[in-house]
Protein backbone atom coordinates (compact mmCIF):
# COMPACT_ATOMS: atom_id res chain seq x y z
CA UNK A 1 0.00 0.00 0.00
CA UNK A 2 0.88 3.74 -0.39
CA UNK A 3 0.66 6.75 1.49
CA UNK A 4 1.20 9.90 0.76
CA UNK A 5 2.60 13.10 2.79
CA UNK A 6 3.09 16.64 1.66
CA UNK A 7 6.20 18.64 2.93
CA UNK A 8 9.15 21.05 2.20
CA UNK A 9 11.08 20.02 0.25
CA UNK A 10 14.26 20.32 2.72
CA UNK A 11 12.15 17.57 4.99
CA UNK A 12 11.24 15.20 2.40
CA UNK A 13 14.78 12.63 2.28
CA UNK A 14 13.26 11.19 5.48
CA UNK A 15 10.28 10.25 8.03
CA UNK A 16 10.26 11.85 10.82
CA UNK A 17 7.53 13.52 12.91
CA UNK A 18 7.90 16.85 14.20
CA UNK A 19 5.64 16.18 17.96
CA UNK A 20 4.24 19.00 17.34
CA UNK A 21 0.06 18.86 18.59
CA UNK A 22 -2.35 18.34 15.70
CA UNK A 23 -6.33 17.12 15.04
CA UNK A 24 -4.53 13.54 16.63
CA UNK A 25 -1.77 13.89 18.87
CA UNK A 26 -0.53 16.19 21.65
CA UNK A 27 2.73 17.90 22.19
CA UNK A 28 5.85 15.49 22.38
CA UNK A 29 3.80 12.36 20.95
CA UNK A 30 5.25 11.62 17.53
CA UNK A 31 3.29 10.43 14.66
CA UNK A 32 3.65 10.93 11.14
CA UNK A 33 0.52 12.23 9.37
CA UNK A 34 -0.10 10.67 5.72
CA UNK A 35 -3.29 10.23 3.35
CA UNK A 36 -4.61 7.48 1.20
CA UNK A 37 -4.72 9.81 -1.71
CA UNK A 38 -2.09 12.39 -3.29
CA UNK A 39 -5.33 15.11 -3.68
CA UNK A 40 -6.63 14.50 0.35
CA UNK A 41 -2.63 15.29 0.80
CA UNK A 42 -3.15 18.68 -0.74
CA UNK A 43 -6.59 19.73 0.47
CA UNK A 44 -4.70 18.58 4.12
CA UNK A 45 -2.12 21.29 3.80
CA UNK A 46 -4.00 24.04 2.33
CA UNK A 47 -6.88 23.69 5.02
CA UNK A 48 -4.05 23.70 7.78
CA UNK A 49 -1.75 25.90 6.72
CA UNK A 50 -3.51 28.59 5.07
CA UNK A 51 -1.04 31.32 6.21
CA UNK A 52 2.02 29.41 4.14
CA UNK A 53 3.42 30.60 1.09
CA UNK A 54 1.92 27.65 -1.27
CA UNK A 55 4.96 28.87 -3.98
CA UNK A 56 7.84 27.52 -1.70
CA UNK A 57 9.25 24.21 -2.28
CA UNK A 58 7.20 21.12 -1.21
CA UNK A 59 7.53 17.39 -2.42
CA UNK A 60 4.97 14.74 -2.16
CA UNK A 61 6.66 11.76 -0.67
CA UNK A 62 5.59 8.08 -1.39
CA UNK A 63 5.52 6.29 1.58
CA UNK A 64 5.51 2.03 0.79
CA UNK A 65 3.61 0.17 3.94
CA UNK A 66 3.67 -4.09 3.54
CA UNK A 67 0.21 -5.02 2.88
CA UNK A 68 0.08 -6.83 6.11
CA UNK A 69 1.14 -4.05 8.62
CA UNK A 70 -1.56 -3.65 11.85
CA UNK A 71 -3.57 -0.76 11.36
CA UNK A 72 -6.50 0.22 13.18
CA UNK A 73 -9.72 2.26 12.23
CA UNK A 74 -11.03 5.11 14.35
CA UNK A 75 -14.77 4.63 13.62
CA UNK A 76 -16.73 7.52 13.32
CA UNK A 77 -19.31 6.37 16.00
CA UNK A 78 -17.10 6.47 18.61
CA UNK A 79 -16.27 10.00 18.34
CA UNK A 80 -17.89 12.59 20.22
CA UNK A 81 -20.19 14.94 18.48
CA UNK A 82 -19.14 17.71 16.25
CA UNK A 83 -15.44 15.88 16.12
CA UNK A 84 -14.70 16.98 12.99
CA UNK A 85 -14.62 20.80 14.13
CA UNK A 86 -11.43 23.28 14.25
CA UNK A 87 -11.02 24.54 17.63
CA UNK A 88 -9.15 24.17 20.98
CA UNK A 89 -11.98 22.05 22.70
CA UNK A 90 -12.98 19.41 20.04
CA UNK A 91 -8.68 19.06 19.09
CA UNK A 92 -7.97 18.50 22.57
CA UNK A 93 -10.52 15.49 22.93
CA UNK A 94 -9.35 14.11 19.83
CA UNK A 95 -5.95 14.17 21.12
CA UNK A 96 -7.12 11.69 23.63
CA UNK A 97 -7.77 8.90 20.91
CA UNK A 98 -4.14 8.95 19.26
CA UNK A 99 -2.72 9.37 22.59
CA UNK A 100 -4.03 6.45 23.64
CA UNK A 101 -3.40 4.59 20.66
CA UNK A 102 0.74 5.63 20.44
CA UNK A 103 0.97 4.82 24.23
CA UNK A 104 -0.80 1.89 24.00
CA UNK A 105 1.25 0.98 20.99
CA UNK A 106 -1.55 -0.86 19.49
CA UNK A 107 -1.04 -1.10 15.69
CA UNK A 108 1.54 0.80 13.43
CA UNK A 109 -1.30 2.18 11.43
CA UNK A 110 -3.97 4.44 12.80
CA UNK A 111 -6.38 5.18 10.14
CA UNK A 112 -8.41 8.20 11.12
CA UNK A 113 -11.70 10.16 9.20
CA UNK A 114 -10.71 13.25 7.31
CA UNK A 115 -12.35 16.72 8.58
CA UNK A 116 -12.36 18.52 5.55
CA UNK A 117 -13.74 15.56 3.07
CA UNK A 118 -16.68 13.04 4.44
CA UNK A 119 -16.21 9.49 3.89
CA UNK A 120 -12.15 9.65 3.05
CA UNK A 121 -9.14 8.81 5.05
CA UNK A 122 -5.59 10.09 7.16
CA UNK A 123 -3.41 7.43 8.03
CA UNK A 124 -0.91 8.16 11.48
CA UNK A 125 1.54 6.02 11.51
CA UNK A 126 3.19 5.55 14.69
CA UNK A 127 7.06 6.24 14.97
CA UNK A 128 7.62 4.23 18.70
CA UNK A 129 5.98 1.16 16.95
CA UNK A 130 8.01 -1.54 16.85
CA UNK A 131 7.47 -2.57 12.94
CA UNK A 132 7.98 1.43 12.08
CA UNK A 133 11.11 0.29 10.41
CA UNK A 134 9.42 -1.69 8.10
CA UNK A 135 7.96 1.70 6.65
CA UNK A 136 10.11 2.70 3.92
CA UNK A 137 10.34 6.24 1.87
CA UNK A 138 9.70 5.15 -1.46
CA UNK A 139 10.29 8.29 -3.13
CA UNK A 140 9.89 12.06 -2.81
CA UNK A 141 8.88 14.15 -6.59
CA UNK A 142 8.35 17.75 -6.62
CA UNK A 143 4.63 18.78 -5.69
CA UNK A 144 3.76 21.97 -6.90
CA UNK A 145 -0.13 23.57 -5.92
CA UNK A 146 -2.03 24.93 -8.44
CA UNK A 147 -2.09 28.91 -7.75
CA UNK A 148 -5.49 29.10 -8.42
CA UNK A 149 -6.30 27.53 -5.03
CA UNK A 150 -6.18 30.47 -2.74
CA UNK A 151 -6.58 32.71 -5.62
CA UNK A 152 -8.41 35.86 -4.28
Amino acid sequence: MELYRITHTRWSDTLIASGRAARWNSNNVFVIYSSFTRSLACLENIVHYSGIDLSASFSIVIIDVQDDASMKELKLSSLPAGWYKSDPDTYNRCRNFGDEWVMKNESLLLKVPSAIIKDEFNCLINTMHPDFNRIKRKAAEPFFFDPRIKAK
